[in-house]
């Protein structure tokens, strides 16, 4: 944190280098030409730091961020490739051979005392130059690498008059650095290391951002991941802790014997969940093809092949609504079992998502955003039916037809006939689908800690099993924390032709739904928004249904989504801070 005041307190200097253009023009020309046989390469110093800055700092540092200024810096630095190049430096390098990372010398040096030189050591570095500031013979910078910051100490008396002078010419904030040296703790107790050889690995041409930590343009900082991760280190630490996630649910399911497989991407139906696809055209095929919405068909087509123990890690794609929770690109693991049903699937989850937060941070007691979540095992286990009653005093069970249980809901939601809700509410076709709508609305809010709910409809799980004692429901079951839908499991569904059933009723019920909503655009204006998601067509999964007819082993699946466990383990409010590279609208 202290590199990062000093860096917003030297980038100020970046306001006025763009009145020292022509100074470092000029300086540029009277040099050329002169052979150098140095030992270094050396980086252009900010032609701020040579000359005294203007006395209304705060005006000057405001304006350095406007695009006239910033195309006035990339100027300044781009003469300054120019100008290294004309004397025989090349500002970007092919290598650098570093002995050590920031945080390795930090941990072995730290025991020396304060003004204190370790002579004998012989180290070199290389990152960004995130804070530099020049004091007459004394130039100090804050070198930035993968594992934290150290600091370079550069003496006159320790190079050359004109490697120092090109120390303070042509090296700017931003810069990538190699450095070599010894070792030196300053008198304020400040390691660092003693510079008597450096390198310009490459020249930065834009200026990093001014209190970029001020910034509240969260837009921008999705869209330039780059540079939010060079202004704000700890985001960096966000994608370290994925990858922890990642490996250690590797290290899960290959301590339980499961194999890593991969499957399509590019299928030709969209199956294994109900979503609308992203499609796309084959040329040489000429023939469509959809992104997958899951990776659930194919897996279990291994399990007909005879993997008993299968899953895959990878990216699934739905063209759906953007949210906070939402981004049309995610990863998920799915995993199949044969010879288990779902309780062995509630076991695994528990096992897979305390395994990741022991290794992560340490404990199975979460801060999510103010609430304290306790992953102690057992988690509560609740039947879908019984969490609705208990938060309405209605029992869905209770009701023989549709239209009923869609009254009941339209009192106990509140919705008005012309709203939103009433539409979706209205094109439920049972009442397990009413039920369901009530649970999403009144209930998964409210399952902050690990919460499994069990047994769900039939009619809105046509890949589960039909439960074994409940008339009308499945073995199935999905995980909720923090009121969002983490994983999803079934006793998978072998029978051939219950399947082919269950799918051509789904499909049914979305061509109803198309049909009625191609009416609905005739008889008023399109608004040409991507509400639809009926506009697409399904069609059966032949192959999967004749794989099912080879014989499937009794077995269950589940699905685990990776961003959103990431976000639980990283105290992240929105998916796009788990996500590197987030699928964001169009700049207007």
């Amino acid at each position: 944190m202290e590199a990062l005041r000093v860096w917003r307190a030297s980038s100020n200097l970046l306001g006025f280098a763009a009145s020292r253009a022509a100074a470092a023009a000029a300086t540029a020309t009277a040099s050329v030409g002169r052979a150098h046989r140095l030992h270094i390469r050396c980086c252009s110093p900010a032609a701020a730091a040579t000359t005294k800055p203007p006395q209304d700092r705060r005006r000057r540092s405001a304006s350095s961020s406007s695009t006239s200024d910033r195309d006035s810096i990339r100027a300044i630095r781009l003469k300054k490739v120019e100008e290294l190049r004309g004397k025989g430096y090349e500002p970007y390098a092919h290598k650098w051979d570093r002995t050590h990372t920031t945080k390795e010398l930090q941990e072995r040096y730290a025991h020396l005392e304060n003004g204190e030189v370790c002579t004998e050591a012989a180290v070199s570095i290389a990152g960004r130059i995130v804070a530099r500031r020049a004091f007459g013979k004394l130039v100090f910078m804050t070198v930035r690498d993968d594992s934290g910051t150290i600091q370079l100490y550069c003496e006159k008396d320790s190079l050359t008059e004109e490697q120092f002078e090109q120390l303070k010419a042509f090296i700017d904030i931003g810069d990538i650095l190699g450095a070599s040296g010894s070792i030196k703790k300053t008198e304020k107790g400040e390691l660092s290391v003693y510079v008597n050889c450096f390198e310009i690995l490459t020249k930065s041409l834009l200026p990093l951002p001014d209190k970029y930590h001020g910034l509240t343009d969260v837009d921008k900082r999705y869209r330039q991941r780059y540079i939010d991760m060079i202004a704000n280190p700890e985001v960096a630490d966000v994608f370290r802790t994925r990858a922890k996630v990642v490996s250690e649910i590797r290290k899960t399911m290959e301590s339980f014997g499961f194999i890593e497989v991969e499957t399509p991407v590019l299928q030709g139906a969209a199956g294994g969940a109900e979503a609308r696809p992203f499609i796309t055209h084959h040329n040489s095929l000429q023939r469509d093809l959809y992104l997958r919405i899951a990776t659930e068909l194919h897996l279990k087509r291994m399990l007909v092949g005879g993997l008993e123990k299968v899953y895959e890690i990878g990216r699934i794609f739905r063209n759906e609504g953007i949210s906070t929770r939402h981004n049309p690109e995610f990863t998920t693991i799915e995993m199949y079992e044969a010879y288990s049903d779902y309780e062995s699937m509630m076991s695994l989850a528990e096992e897979i998502v305390t395994r990741c937060a022991m290794v992560t941070i340490g404990k199975l007691k979460v801060d999510y955003q103010g609430t304290e979540i306790s992953l102690e095992r057992p988690w509560r286990r609740e039947t879908m039916h019984r969490l609705v009653e208990e938060a309405t005093g209605v029992d869905f069970n209770s009701f023989g037809d549709t239209e009923s249980a869609k009254n009941a809901a339209t009192g106990l939601l509140g919705i008005k006939t012309e709203s939103h809700e009433n539409t979706s509410l209205q094109a439920c076709s049972s009442v397990g689908h009413v039920l369901n709508e009530v649970f999403e609305t009144v209930v998964e809010p409210t399952l902050v800690q690990p919460t499994f709910v069990l047994d769900y409809p039939v009619e809105i799980s046509p890949l589960a099993k039909p439960h074994r004692r409940h008339a009308g429901l499945t073995e199935r079951f999905e995980l909720f924390i923090c009121g969002r839908e983490i994983g999803n499991a079934f006793s998978e569904l072998t029978d051939p032709i219950d399947q082919r059933s269950r799918f051509e009723n789904q499909i049914k019920q979305h061509n109803a739904k198309r049909a009625a909503m191609g009416k609905k655009d005739k008889s008023a204006e399109s608004k040409g928004d991507d509400d639809d998601e009926y506009s697409y067509e399904v069609s059966l999964d032949e192959d999967f249904l004749t794989s099912l007819e080879y014989g499937m082993p009794p077995a269950s699946g589940m699905g685990l989504g990776i961003d959103r466990l990431v976000m639980l383990l990283t105290n992240s409010a929105s998916i796009r801070d788990v996500i590197a590279f987030p699928v964001l609208k169009l700049q207007q």
